[in-house]
């Protein structure tokens, strides 16, 4: 049994918009190093946290987590779109380990996915995806969101589920750090938004069209056109630092409201990373083979990518 994880930020601007410099080759250098150790890790399982944008999981049944027994890509920006690969019976047996420890966690036989799960796992398995995965909703954007304790428990509750299973087990974690796009609430919403939150099922010409507007818009803050509120480097050290220290209790005390306020109106996608390295942190100590992070002022956002494993 041996556990790693592989945790890289998501963004519909990666490849649509330049963020200057050498930012972006330094990224895919990184992200290339990450594919490497994931190929010497040569895992038996890929589990897989991540968020929607209410392209999947809606207020039609919003829960804090869901495991996908069976999923298919939505296609945005880029990213797989169809049908995937995922491991069915160990998603299954992992739902029933963590329900044993308490977790209240949904199972899903037919989870839809988004970038926020698969730009990630397209950057090291490919579109056709080499590897099976599992895939596991976290909740990030439909409030109200769980206290962040339970993130944490959730988490450790994989890692012992995956200790068990004594297997090769990786657990990625996706998520953008601080930054503020504009994100749809219910609460306050007008009617035609609610029933957007409630039933979303796009042609592909709707959906492409909201995303060319999404990737207009950072264009537009790359130019330095557009407004948005300023990335939070300091708070995103802050959060990294404490996944590089390997004691998890911290979270406990993270209010979701200084989340919001420190990191900005997406920031809660890094539950995401808080369950990975929490199960990555029931196997003790562990080291990093990758660690980069970028203040990517062009996209208005923090951009980390990071590879650990077991010391």
């Amino acid at each position: 049994m041996s556990l790693a994880v592989a945790a890289l930020s998501h963004a519909p601007s990666f490849g649509n918009v330049d963020p200057g410099g050498t930012t972006f080759a330094e990224i895919n250098e990184a992200i290339d190093e990450v594919r490497t150790f994931v190929d010497e890790f040569d895992p038996e399982v890929v589990v897989v946290f991540g968020p929607d944008h209410f392209n999947g999981q809606l207020y039609s049944n919003i829960s804090p987590w869901v495991v996908g027994a069976q999923a298919e890509g939505v296609g945005d920006y880029g990213t797989t779109e169809g049908p995937i690969p995922v491991d069915s019976e160990i998603a299954r047996e992992l739902h029933a380990r963590v329900l044993e420890q308490g977790i209240e966690i949904g199972r899903s036989e037919r989870m839809k996915v988004d970038h926020g799960v698969m730009q990630p796992v397209n950057f090291l398995f490919g579109l056709e995806l080499s590897r099976p995965i599992v895939p596991v909703f976290v909740n990030s954007l439909g409030h109200p969101l769980t206290p962040m304790y339970r993130v944490r428990e959730m988490g450790e509750a994989f890692g012992k589920a995956a200790q068990a299973m004594d297997k090769r087990v990786l657990f990625m974690a996706s998520g953008g750090i601080s930054h503020d796009p504009p994100i749809p609430r219910w609460e306050g919403a007008p009617g035609t938004l609610m029933e957007r939150l409630i039933d979303y099922a796009p042609t592909r010409e709707e959906r492409l069209a909201r995303e060319n507007a999404i990737v207009t818009s950072i264009q537009k803050i790359a130019d330095g056109e557009g407004s948005s509120d300023p990335l939070n480097e300091e708070w995103d050290t802050l959060l990294l630092d404490t996944f590089r220290s390997g004691d998890l209790s911290p979270v406990d005390a993270w209010d979701n409201g200084w989340f919001l306020a420190e990191g900005g109106s997406a920031a809660h996608e890094m539950r995401s990373w808080i369950a990975a390295y929490a199960a990555l942190s029931t196997a003790g100590a562990y080291e990093f083979p990758v660690d980069r992070y970028w203040a990517v002022r062009g996209w208005a956002a923090g951009f980390a990518v990071q590879a650990a494993r077991t010391a």
